[in-house]
Parts: C-alpha cells; sequence; structure tokens
C-alpha cells in the first residue's frame, strides 16, 4: 500500500490557526506524515508573498527533504468590491449614500496542481491523506476513488464557534456529506489530535 499526502497549506493553516490557536510547523507535519503515517510522498501546496524571505526559505528546506514536493506560485492583492450603503439620518430622515471601503484580499490558487498531482497517484492499493477543509475538493476525492483508491483520510477542523451570533465553520458541507456518505472509504482526522505532532514551537525572547 502506498500512501500519499497533499497540503492546502493556506486551508490548512488557516483552520489551525483561526480555529485551534496554533501555527503549523510544517517541518514537522512531513516528518509526521512520513514517518508515522508511512507516507512515500508529501505534496505541500503554497503562496509565497514577494519579499517574505522567511516564508520562502522555510518551503525551499522543505523542498530538499526526501520524499516532499513543494508547488507554490506568488501572492497576489486584489481589490474587493466596495459596497454602497444607504442610511437615513434620524434627525431630518433624508437618506445618505455613502462607500464603504471593503480592503484587499490576498490570493495565491494552487488547487488545479493539488488536483492534478492527486489524480495522477490515484490508483488501486493507495491510500489519500488530505489536509483541507474546502469543499471544492469534494469532486477530487470521489474522482480518486472511481480510480480506484482505497481510502482517503481528510484533516481538517470540522468544529463550530459562535462569533457576534454567527456561526463560524472551515470546514464544508460538502465534506461532511461526503464522509459520511463514504464511511467506509473516507475519513476525517481533526488537526487538534495531531497538534502536539505538528505545532510550532513559539519561542520567546
Amino acid at each position: 500500500m502506498k500512501r500519499y499526502a497533499f497540503i492546502d497549506v493556506l486551508n490548512t493553516a488557516n483552520s489551525a490557526e483561526k480555529m485551534l490557536g496554533f501555527a503549523v510547523d510544517w517541518a514537522r507535519l512531513a516528518e509526521y506524515l512520513i514517518n508515522k503515517r508511512s507516507c512515500t510522498e508529501v505534496f505541500f501546496y503554497t503562496g509565497i508573498e514577494n519579499g517574505d524571505t522567511e516564508t520562502a526559505q522555510e518551503f525551499d528546506s522543505l523542498s530538499k527533504i526526501d520524499c516532499c514536493v513543494v508547488r507554490s506560485k506568488p501572492v497576489f492583492a486584489y481589490k474587493n468590491k466596495d459596497k454602497t450603503v444607504a442610511k437615513a439620518c434620524r434627525s431630518c430622515g433624508e437618506e445618505n449614500v455613502f462607500t464603504v471601503d471593503m480592503g484587499y484580499n490576498k490570493k495565491s490558487n494552487c488547487d488545479v496542481e493539488l488536483g492534478v498531482d492527486t489524480i495522477e497517484k490515484s490508483a488501486h492499493e493507495v491510500e489519500l491523506m488530505i489536509f483541507t477543509g474546502d469543499g471544492d475538493f469534494e469532486y477530487l476525492i470521489r474522482r480518486a476513488l472511481e480510480k480506484g483508491v482505497e481510502k482517503v483520510y481528510v484533516f481538517s477542523y470540522a468544529g463550530k464557534e459562535i462569533r457576534a451570533g454567527v456561526t463560524i465553520s472551515r470546514f464544508s458541507t460538502k465534506l461532511r456529506d461526503l464522509i459520511a456518505e463514504k464511511r467506509e472509504r473516507v475519513f476525517y482526522t481533526s488537526l487538534n489530535d495531531i497538534k502536539h505532532a505538528i505545532k510550532k514551537d513559539i519561542s520567546i525572547t
């Protein structure tokens, strides 16, 4: 049996940091997957901002580890569409219209690369470990199963939080439904369960 791991770095980092409060040490994650989960290859998909030498060096070091493959792209900033809001004055009732600056988002989409690599490795006597909570990969997992993959393990965090009256989750309903449907072949593992093995140690000086 061969095992391959595919890591959506941004999605995994956000789930760990925003939902569980810890930063992922990517080298420790690679070590965990290779030594503890017997992965043949570990693929990382990430964006790197221009001038972010620390992250660039971190993933360059990862790419030099046997069994690790890094697919990286530049991060681009794009402008969110501003919102036009109309609000009535409490005193005179006159309606005032103003524009709300919605700021910028940063994006570096490696979904195509992850999808192609996953399908290329999909076959009988293969198990996949996919690190993401993104529902866009539900179709990819189904295709991998159709190609004969024995089992797929989805690593993310499916917990929910209520913030300012809003329920927040970073784990897609599509993936929840897929895991429930394919319970004998698709499995969920919480990032919290492997936190001890992949958490970045932050030293305070």
